[in-house]
């Protein structure tokens, strides 16, 4: 027992510091949803303008396209769309994630994606310690309670989002006929969050077992671990 800290299991704590660790050297994975099943859809628009900055950046990117993927406990998660959906995410490194505002809030389509995501596939966690990136498109002025929102789900999903984020306003007006963004300060910040995702995803990926070790966790495991031996030894 520690005497200043009695309720502590000293077993299970351990001091912060940065371990020692080998640096990737393969591209950042980095997957991308969308929250519109529109034939001219503005969030996909705004997502394939982030991917090409982010292959621009030398990462390897996957877009998530919903169609046909069902709501949430419509079906099994052996859907092909829902594996698809998992795969991607134990696939990647990091996230952006886009939806349009309606109704002031981020859309079915995309809460869907995120709500078929669990927090834990076994002892995978398929988003823990996952760098993250949000964005959103609105048909009126500038609003930000799609992101907000998801920032909220991407804390909830034990995520590292990132403090840049992205809000077009009136984004009818910032994509031309064929799908590209106009030049605009919308267009500047959009390259601002994926260099920021970048940046932050190559700090953090090597090290997210390290920053997502928790002490509770750590006690609870050893918990378990103490009533499996006392189990065997009363049997």
């Amino acid at each position: 027992m520690i005497p200043d800290l009695p309720n502590l299991a000293p077993d299970c704590l351990r001091a912060p510091a940065i371990p020692e660790l080998p640096r990737a050297s393969h591209p950042p994975r980095i997957l991308l949803l969308y929250g519109s099943l529109r034939e001219r859809s503005y969030s996909r628009f705004a997502t394939l303008e982030a991917e090409r900055l982010l292959r621009h950046f030398g990462c390897e990117t996957r877009v998530f396209h919903a169609h046909g993927l069902p709501l949430p406990e419509d079906t099994g998660a052996d859907h092909p769309k829902v594996q698809e959906l998992r795969d991607q995410c134990l696939w990647s490194e990091g996230q952006v994630w886009t939806s349009p505002e309606r109704h002031g809030a981020m859309t079915g389509v995309m809460k869907a994606q995120i709500d078929w995501i669990p927090l834990a596939l076994g002892a995978i966690r398929p988003t823990q310690g996952r760098t993250l990136a949000v964005m959103q498109v609105s048909g009126g002025s500038q609003s930000f309670n799609a992101v907000n929102q998801m920032r909220v789900l991407g804390r909830w999903m034990r995520m590292l989002t990132i403090p840049n984020q992205s809000s077009v306003a009136k984004a009818y007006q910032e994509f031309d006929e064929t799908g590209r963004m106009r030049p605009s300060s919308y267009y500047d910040r959009i390259v601002d969050v994926m260099e920021e995702l970048v940046k932050f995803t190559l700090l953090t990926r090597d090290l997210s077992a390290f920053l997502t070790d928790r002490y509770s966790e750590r006690r609870e495991a050893a918990a378990k671990l103490e009533e499996r031996m006392n189990l065997k030894a009363a049997t």
